[in-house]
């Protein structure tokens, strides 16, 4: 049975991609690492973000296991514009999937970037992988499984928080595993 294993970041000290995790984001990654202590891991992909990878670098050390890098795993931008309003803009995307904003892509094009990553390593002999991306991303990703993933899913989630993805017999099975909470 393949396990792909999602995961968002530990907490950081801001939103930009050079953004590094704060104190309390490098505990959480000790206890992330010490979490998956007990599970097989084939592989470990992360966004580019150093957010992202900060938080998985404690894990690749323990397993062994290289940090495959896939820019597919950044960030949504929403817009290139400054919105003050960015909460209530990001709100309508979640029911609009195809509300884009200057500069930034919809969140069906966001969500198709992800899924592309999760399809390839689906199909892909390795069984257990662990992606380490971002909680709108994430979100989008959980969305295109279950319907009911909404904008106050999003709200919900936690740094860091990990989902399992089980596929039996061809078919998702999603659970939350692990959260910061």
């Amino acid at each position: 049975m393949k396990r792909i294993y999602v995961i968002r970041h530990c907490e950081a000290q801001g939103q930009s991609s050079n953004a590094p995790l704060t104190e309390k984001g490098h505990e959480q990654a000790m206890r992330l690492a010490d979490f998956f202590h007990a599970y097989k891991i084939d592989r470990i992909i992360s966004s580019p973000f150093l957010r992202a990878i900060q938080s998985i670098e404690l894990l690749s050390k323990t397993t062994n296991k290289k940090i495959e890098i896939d820019e597919r795993l950044s960030e949504r931008i929403l817009s290139t514009d400054n919105l003050p309003d960015w909460y209530e803009k990001l709100k309508l995307t979640f029911t609009n999937l195809d509300l884009k904003y200057e500069g930034g892509e919809s969140s069906q094009e966001a969500m198709d970037r992800i899924k592309n990553v999760v399809k390839e390593v689906a199909e892909r002999g390795t069984e257990h992988t662990v992606i380490v991306s971002h909680g709108n991303l994430i979100s989008l990703l959980l969305k295109s499984y279950q319907s009911d993933v909404d904008f106050m899913f999003w709200q919900r989630l936690s740094n860091p928080d990990v989902y399992q993805i089980s596929y039996i017999h061809n078919e998702a099975v999603i659970e939350r595993i692990w959260d910061a909470q």
